[in-house]
């Protein structure tokens, strides 16, 4: 804490947790949200089959943390619908990189460069909206602690937790990529804040909130960048996960993760026949027939 103090670091954490987050940091981070819709397989058929779809995916995106919190907390999952600014400004991001003529405004914002600052400003919300969660709780929950790890885990981790709900407004039906059974690293990193703002509003955690949200904030927009920039799908808490799955549950979680993601290279080929070997088939009964 000394060291803080000689930092004066303290002061610079209450400025910057006192920065609003309108419009500038919230337009990065819807830029970023439909961005990752763009990315996905069929996202782009469907502007253009069901543009009325593609818009409800995009505020999923950019608001499905606020419904289930809100849905969690015995609120209307449309509560938050009642900020105009904040979805006229997400519906003019997702009308601009859908629909922008020769996909500039796009091409703008998926240049590298500009897309490392847009995600670097993406994780100031995200650090802003778990400790807002975890508040929250508190509130309504006063000793509720698991209840306070949720919310703030579910407000950081945005469409993620509902992501086979959003895959079915776009026609799409994949189980498999469960944002529970295979954990991304936001959503882990959702997780653990939640927990490290839930001890500290407990006062369990000798730092206050602002300096927690500053070091949390610094940590998730340089890892989140430098995973950008390296187009990497990893996670930094990886070898921490597997030694500790490996001591309490007998297994590393990085052998579970690969099983889900890389299937194995002995596995059968498809059971499906080309036309090819159909029509030998074919033939080979007739000869028989024939005899």
């Amino acid at each position: 804490m000394e060291v803080l103090a000689a930092l004066n670091l303290g002061d610079f954490a209450q400025a910057f947790t006192k920065v609003g987050l309108f419009p500038v940091f919230d337009l990065a981070y819807y830029i970023v949200s439909i961005l990752y819709l763009k990315y996905e397989p069929g996202s782009v058929e469907v502007s253009r089959r069901s543009p009325v779809a593609s818009w409800l995916c995009a505020m999923l995106y950019c608001f499905g943390s606020y419904i289930v919190a809100d849905i969690l907390l015995g609120g209307s999952p449309l509560d938050y619908f009642q900020h105009n600014s904040h979805i006229l400004l997400a519906s003019a991001v997702w009308y601009l990189i859908f629909y922008c003529p020769l996909n500039l405004f796009y091409k703008c914002v998926a240049f590298l460069p500009v897309k490392l600052v847009l995600v670097a400003l993406k994780e100031v919300v995200r650090a802003r909206k778990i400790a807002a969660g975890v508040h929250h709780a508190h509130h309504a929950y006063h000793h509720g602690f698991f209840i306070m790890v949720i919310i703030g885990y579910v407000k950081g981790s945005g469409v993620a937790l509902i992501s086979n709900f959003e895959q079915l407004l776009r026609g799409v039906w994949r189980p498999e990529t469960n944002e529970i059974l295979n954990m991304s690293f936001p959503t882990k990193a959702s997780l653990y804040g939640a927990i490290l703002f839930t001890l500290q509003e407990a006062h369990w955690l000798p730092v206050s909130k602002s300096t927690l949200i500053l070091i949390f904030t610094l940590f998730m927009a340089t890892t989140k960048v430098w995973m950008t920039a390296r187009h990497s799908h990893g996670s930094p808490f990886a070898l921490i996960e597997s030694w500790v799955c490996h001591l309490l549950f007998g297994s590393p979680l990085g052998s579970e993760d690969n099983h889900h993601h890389h299937p194995p290279a002995a596995a059968p080929s498809s059971p499906l026949k080309t036309k090819e070997e159909l029509s030998d088939g074919t033939r080979k009964r007739k000869a028989k027939k024939a005899e």
